[in-house]
Protein backbone atom coordinates (compact mmCIF):
# COMPACT_ATOMS: atom_id res chain seq x y z
CA UNK A 1 0.00 0.00 0.00
CA UNK A 2 1.20 3.22 -0.82
CA UNK A 3 0.83 6.14 1.60
CA UNK A 4 0.57 9.53 1.30
CA UNK A 5 3.78 11.44 1.00
CA UNK A 6 4.37 15.24 1.63
CA UNK A 7 7.64 16.49 0.62
CA UNK A 8 8.58 20.33 1.64
CA UNK A 9 10.46 22.15 -1.21
CA UNK A 10 12.88 23.43 0.97
CA UNK A 11 15.24 26.59 -0.16
CA UNK A 12 14.19 28.52 -3.64
CA UNK A 13 17.63 29.51 -4.59
CA UNK A 14 18.80 25.47 -5.01
CA UNK A 15 19.06 22.40 -7.12
CA UNK A 16 15.63 21.09 -5.11
CA UNK A 17 13.12 21.73 -8.14
CA UNK A 18 15.18 20.09 -10.26
CA UNK A 19 15.32 16.67 -8.01
CA UNK A 20 11.85 17.04 -7.45
CA UNK A 21 11.17 17.36 -10.70
CA UNK A 22 13.58 14.51 -11.85
CA UNK A 23 12.25 12.10 -9.55
CA UNK A 24 8.72 12.61 -10.97
CA UNK A 25 9.63 11.49 -14.20
CA UNK A 26 11.46 8.94 -12.45
CA UNK A 27 8.84 7.11 -9.88
CA UNK A 28 6.44 4.81 -10.66
CA UNK A 29 2.76 6.16 -11.11
CA UNK A 30 1.47 4.77 -8.38
CA UNK A 31 3.66 6.95 -6.10
CA UNK A 32 2.36 10.38 -8.00
CA UNK A 33 -1.05 9.64 -7.10
CA UNK A 34 -0.07 10.16 -3.35
CA UNK A 35 2.52 12.78 -3.44
CA UNK A 36 2.10 16.59 -2.00
CA UNK A 37 4.50 19.04 -2.18
CA UNK A 38 4.29 22.12 -0.18
CA UNK A 39 6.40 25.00 -2.49
CA UNK A 40 4.72 28.19 -4.11
CA UNK A 41 3.29 27.26 -7.64
CA UNK A 42 4.35 30.02 -9.35
CA UNK A 43 7.89 29.68 -8.42
CA UNK A 44 7.86 26.04 -9.39
CA UNK A 45 6.44 26.39 -12.61
CA UNK A 46 8.99 29.23 -13.80
CA UNK A 47 12.02 27.14 -12.66
CA UNK A 48 10.65 23.92 -14.27
CA UNK A 49 10.48 26.24 -17.69
CA UNK A 50 14.23 27.39 -17.17
CA UNK A 51 15.58 24.10 -16.53
CA UNK A 52 13.82 22.95 -19.53
CA UNK A 53 12.55 19.31 -17.79
CA UNK A 54 8.91 18.76 -18.74
CA UNK A 55 6.60 18.61 -16.13
CA UNK A 56 3.09 19.77 -15.39
CA UNK A 57 1.98 21.19 -11.69
CA UNK A 58 -1.46 21.25 -10.33
CA UNK A 59 -2.11 23.30 -7.74
CA UNK A 60 -4.52 22.12 -4.96
CA UNK A 61 -6.23 23.79 -2.25
CA UNK A 62 -7.00 21.04 0.64
CA UNK A 63 -5.42 17.64 1.24
CA UNK A 64 -8.98 15.88 0.61
CA UNK A 65 -8.22 16.86 -3.12
CA UNK A 66 -7.76 14.07 -5.95
CA UNK A 67 -4.40 14.06 -6.98
CA UNK A 68 -3.29 13.01 -10.76
CA UNK A 69 -0.79 10.64 -11.84
CA UNK A 70 0.14 13.49 -14.75
CA UNK A 71 0.65 16.34 -12.31
CA UNK A 72 2.70 17.38 -9.59
CA UNK A 73 0.22 18.35 -6.84
CA UNK A 74 1.58 21.61 -5.03
CA UNK A 75 -0.10 22.79 -2.10
CA UNK A 76 0.89 26.66 -2.67
CA UNK A 77 2.53 28.97 -0.02
CA UNK A 78 3.23 32.61 -0.54
CA UNK A 79 6.13 33.80 -1.61
CA UNK A 80 7.57 37.69 -3.02
CA UNK A 81 9.79 37.41 -5.12
CA UNK A 82 11.77 38.90 -8.76
CA UNK A 83 13.88 36.49 -10.29
CA UNK A 84 12.95 32.65 -9.78
CA UNK A 85 16.76 31.32 -9.13
CA UNK A 86 17.42 34.62 -6.94
CA UNK A 87 14.75 35.15 -3.99
CA UNK A 88 16.15 37.41 -2.06
CA UNK A 89 16.99 36.30 2.16
CA UNK A 90 14.32 37.73 4.00
CA UNK A 91 11.58 36.02 1.45
CA UNK A 92 13.14 32.69 1.05
CA UNK A 93 13.13 32.91 5.35
CA UNK A 94 9.82 33.72 5.72
CA UNK A 95 9.26 31.16 2.90
CA UNK A 96 10.92 28.12 4.36
CA UNK A 97 10.08 28.11 7.80
CA UNK A 98 6.48 28.92 6.79
CA UNK A 99 6.63 25.61 4.98
CA UNK A 100 8.44 23.70 7.80
CA UNK A 101 5.76 24.71 10.24
CA UNK A 102 3.13 23.87 7.71
CA UNK A 103 4.35 20.25 7.25
CA UNK A 104 4.96 19.88 10.96
CA UNK A 105 1.13 20.92 11.96
CA UNK A 106 -0.25 18.36 9.22
CA UNK A 107 2.11 15.39 10.97
CA UNK A 108 0.98 16.50 14.23
CA UNK A 109 -2.56 16.53 13.45
CA UNK A 110 -1.65 12.78 11.85
CA UNK A 111 -2.57 13.74 8.24
CA UNK A 112 0.72 12.42 7.16
CA UNK A 113 3.21 10.07 8.82
CA UNK A 114 6.39 12.45 8.67
CA UNK A 115 7.73 14.46 5.73
CA UNK A 116 10.82 14.80 3.53
CA UNK A 117 12.12 18.61 3.29
CA UNK A 118 14.74 19.21 0.42
CA UNK A 119 17.81 21.12 1.10
CA UNK A 120 17.38 24.44 3.14
CA UNK A 121 20.30 27.08 3.67
CA UNK A 122 20.94 27.22 7.48
CA UNK A 123 20.95 30.22 8.00
CA UNK A 124 17.30 31.12 6.47
CA UNK A 125 16.18 29.16 9.73
CA UNK A 126 19.00 30.10 12.11
CA UNK A 127 20.61 33.35 11.77
CA UNK A 128 24.10 33.71 13.18
CA UNK A 129 23.54 30.29 15.04
CA UNK A 130 25.11 26.84 14.33
CA UNK A 131 21.92 24.79 14.24
CA UNK A 132 19.73 23.51 10.98
CA UNK A 133 16.15 21.70 10.44
CA UNK A 134 16.90 18.57 12.84
CA UNK A 135 17.46 21.30 15.77
CA UNK A 136 14.33 23.60 14.55
CA UNK A 137 12.10 20.52 13.98
CA UNK A 138 12.56 19.33 17.55
CA UNK A 139 12.30 23.06 19.05
CA UNK A 140 8.61 22.74 16.97
CA UNK A 141 7.53 19.68 18.68
CA UNK A 142 8.64 20.43 22.04
CA UNK A 143 10.58 17.61 22.84
CA UNK A 144 12.71 17.42 25.67
CA UNK A 145 16.30 18.78 26.03
CA UNK A 146 19.17 17.23 23.53
CA UNK A 147 16.81 13.94 22.81
CA UNK A 148 16.50 14.86 19.50
CA UNK A 149 19.01 12.37 17.12
CA UNK A 150 20.40 13.11 13.76
CA UNK A 151 20.98 9.79 12.07
CA UNK A 152 22.07 9.43 8.11
CA UNK A 153 21.39 5.84 6.59
CA UNK A 154 21.63 3.17 4.15
CA UNK A 155 20.73 -0.01 3.86
CA UNK A 156 24.18 -0.76 4.49
CA UNK A 157 25.13 1.50 7.53
CA UNK A 158 23.74 4.64 9.55
CA UNK A 159 26.14 6.99 11.62
CA UNK A 160 24.73 9.94 14.30
CA UNK A 161 26.78 12.74 15.25
CA UNK A 162 26.22 12.92 19.67
CA UNK A 163 27.04 17.26 18.43
CA UNK A 164 25.67 18.47 15.41
CA UNK A 165 25.63 22.08 13.84
CA UNK A 166 27.81 23.99 16.50
CA UNK A 167 31.82 24.83 16.26
CA UNK A 168 34.61 22.92 16.42
CA UNK A 169 35.98 24.92 19.60
CA UNK A 170 32.41 24.48 21.15
CA UNK A 171 32.34 20.74 20.92
CA UNK A 172 34.47 19.31 23.43
CA UNK A 173 32.99 21.54 25.88
CA UNK A 174 29.09 19.98 24.93
CA UNK A 175 30.84 16.25 25.29
CA UNK A 176 28.88 15.21 28.75
CA UNK A 177 27.87 11.81 30.02
CA UNK A 178 24.21 12.90 30.37
CA UNK A 179 24.46 14.08 26.63
CA UNK A 180 25.94 10.86 25.51
CA UNK A 181 23.33 8.42 27.47
CA UNK A 182 20.14 10.72 26.08
CA UNK A 183 21.10 10.87 22.28
CA UNK A 184 21.76 6.81 22.90
CA UNK A 185 18.89 6.43 24.38
CA UNK A 186 16.45 7.96 21.12
CA UNK A 187 18.61 5.93 18.63
CA UNK A 188 18.50 2.62 20.61
CA UNK A 189 14.60 2.95 21.04
CA UNK A 190 13.60 4.46 17.56
CA UNK A 191 15.66 2.45 15.64
CA UNK A 192 13.68 -0.69 17.30
CA UNK A 193 10.51 0.45 16.14
CA UNK A 194 11.00 1.81 12.74
CA UNK A 195 13.64 -1.04 12.06
CA UNK A 196 12.09 -3.84 14.25
CA UNK A 197 15.80 -5.14 15.15
CA UNK A 198 18.37 -3.94 18.12
CA UNK A 199 21.46 -2.15 16.61
CA UNK A 200 24.76 -3.05 17.14
CA UNK A 201 26.23 0.34 17.86
CA UNK A 202 29.52 1.68 17.82
CA UNK A 203 30.76 4.25 20.09
CA UNK A 204 33.91 6.83 18.78
CA UNK A 205 36.05 8.37 21.23
CA UNK A 206 36.27 12.37 20.72
CA UNK A 207 40.37 12.58 20.70
CA UNK A 208 42.74 11.10 18.60
CA UNK A 209 44.01 7.79 19.90
CA UNK A 210 41.33 8.11 22.34
CA UNK A 211 43.56 11.06 24.13
CA UNK A 212 45.40 7.63 25.04
CA UNK A 213 42.68 7.37 28.27
CA UNK A 214 44.50 9.55 30.02
CA UNK A 215 42.90 10.65 33.25
CA UNK A 216 41.25 14.30 32.18
CA UNK A 217 40.60 13.46 28.99
CA UNK A 218 36.75 13.37 27.42
CA UNK A 219 37.09 9.22 27.07
CA UNK A 220 37.86 8.85 30.66
CA UNK A 221 35.59 11.60 32.31
CA UNK A 222 32.18 11.41 29.96
CA UNK A 223 32.33 8.81 27.37
CA UNK A 224 33.06 5.46 29.27
CA UNK A 225 30.87 6.44 31.83
CA UNK A 226 28.11 6.89 29.76
CA UNK A 227 28.18 3.80 28.01
CA UNK A 228 28.78 1.64 31.17
CA UNK A 229 25.57 3.22 32.51
CA UNK A 230 23.58 1.82 29.02
CA UNK A 231 25.59 -1.51 28.47
CA UNK A 232 22.90 -3.28 29.98
CA UNK A 233 20.14 -2.35 27.75
CA UNK A 234 21.69 -1.75 24.52
CA UNK A 235 24.45 -3.51 22.55
CA UNK A 236 27.50 -1.38 22.88
CA UNK A 237 31.21 -1.13 22.48
CA UNK A 238 33.95 1.34 22.26
CA UNK A 239 34.91 4.13 22.45
CA UNK A 240 36.93 3.24 19.35
CA UNK A 241 39.50 5.88 18.06
CA UNK A 242 38.39 7.37 15.08
CA UNK A 243 41.67 7.70 12.81
CA UNK A 244 42.01 4.23 11.95
CA UNK A 245 38.14 3.17 12.91
CA UNK A 246 36.41 3.53 9.24
CA UNK A 247 39.40 1.50 8.25
CA UNK A 248 37.31 -2.11 8.44
CA UNK A 249 35.81 -2.37 12.12
CA UNK A 250 32.68 -0.27 11.06
CA UNK A 251 31.26 -3.34 8.87
CA UNK A 252 30.77 -5.25 12.11
CA UNK A 253 27.80 -2.68 13.61
CA UNK A 254 24.60 -1.14 12.30
CA UNK A 255 25.14 2.19 13.86
CA UNK A 256 28.32 4.20 14.29
CA UNK A 257 28.00 7.33 16.63
CA UNK A 258 30.56 9.74 16.58
CA UNK A 259 31.44 13.11 19.01
CA UNK A 260 30.81 15.59 16.32
CA UNK A 261 29.09 16.31 12.54
CA UNK A 262 32.10 15.96 10.28
CA UNK A 263 33.79 12.68 12.34
CA UNK A 264 31.39 10.17 11.19
CA UNK A 265 29.72 12.07 8.05
CA UNK A 266 32.81 12.45 6.10
CA UNK A 267 33.59 9.21 5.61
CA UNK A 268 30.25 8.21 5.55
CA UNK A 269 29.87 10.68 2.52
CA UNK A 270 33.12 9.49 1.08
CA UNK A 271 31.66 5.71 1.19
CA UNK A 272 27.99 6.10 -0.12
CA UNK A 273 27.85 9.13 -2.02
CA UNK A 274 24.59 10.15 -2.50
CA UNK A 275 23.19 6.54 -1.60
CA UNK A 276 21.64 8.10 1.59
CA UNK A 277 19.09 9.71 3.68
CA UNK A 278 19.04 12.65 6.99
CA UNK A 279 16.38 11.22 9.50
CA UNK A 280 15.67 13.17 12.59
CA UNK A 281 14.72 10.52 15.58
CA UNK A 282 12.73 11.79 18.80
CA UNK A 283 9.83 13.08 17.24
CA UNK A 284 6.27 11.93 17.31
CA UNK A 285 6.68 11.81 13.42
CA UNK A 286 9.41 10.53 11.17
CA UNK A 287 11.37 13.47 9.25
CA UNK A 288 13.76 12.82 6.65
CA UNK A 289 15.57 14.75 4.20
CA UNK A 290 18.61 14.28 1.17
CA UNK A 291 21.78 13.88 2.29
CA UNK A 292 22.92 16.73 0.52
CA UNK A 293 22.91 20.49 0.70
CA UNK A 294 21.63 23.29 -1.51
CA UNK A 295 24.21 23.19 -4.26
CA UNK A 296 24.12 26.89 -5.34
CA UNK A 297 27.16 25.89 -7.43
CA UNK A 298 24.49 23.69 -9.81
CA UNK A 299 21.58 25.68 -9.84
CA UNK A 300 20.03 25.59 -13.60
CA UNK A 301 22.78 23.33 -15.01
CA UNK A 302 20.19 20.67 -14.79
CA UNK A 303 23.44 18.10 -13.58
CA UNK A 304 21.87 17.60 -9.87
CA UNK A 305 21.43 13.86 -8.89
CA UNK A 306 17.94 12.79 -7.20
CA UNK A 307 19.12 9.85 -5.75
CA UNK A 308 18.66 10.63 -2.65
CA UNK A 309 15.37 12.42 -2.63
CA UNK A 310 14.23 9.07 -4.13
CA UNK A 311 15.43 7.12 -1.39
CA UNK A 312 13.95 9.50 1.02
CA UNK A 313 10.28 8.97 -0.91
CA UNK A 314 10.79 4.96 -0.82
CA UNK A 315 11.83 5.24 3.01
CA UNK A 316 9.02 6.88 4.00
CA UNK A 317 6.31 5.22 2.00
CA UNK A 318 7.92 1.83 4.10
CA UNK A 319 8.48 2.65 7.73
CA UNK A 320 5.97 4.49 10.26
CA UNK A 321 6.70 5.02 14.01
Amino acid sequence: MIKKILIVAGDPNSINSEIIFKCWNRINDKYKKNIFVIGNYKLLLEQSKKLKIKVKLNEVFNLKSKLDKKQISIINFPLSYKNCFKVSKFNSSKYVIGCLNLAHRFCMEKKFNGFINCAIDKNLISGNKMSGVTEFIAKKSKIKKDTEVMMLHNNKLSVVPVTTHIKIKEISKKIKKNLIIKKLKTLNSFYKKIFKTKPKIAVLGLNPHNCELMRKSEEIKEIIPAIKVLNKEMRLSGPFAADSFFNKDFKKYDVIVGMYHDQVLIPFKNFFKYDAINITLGLRYIRVSPDHGTAKNLIKKNKANPESLLNCIYFLNKFEL
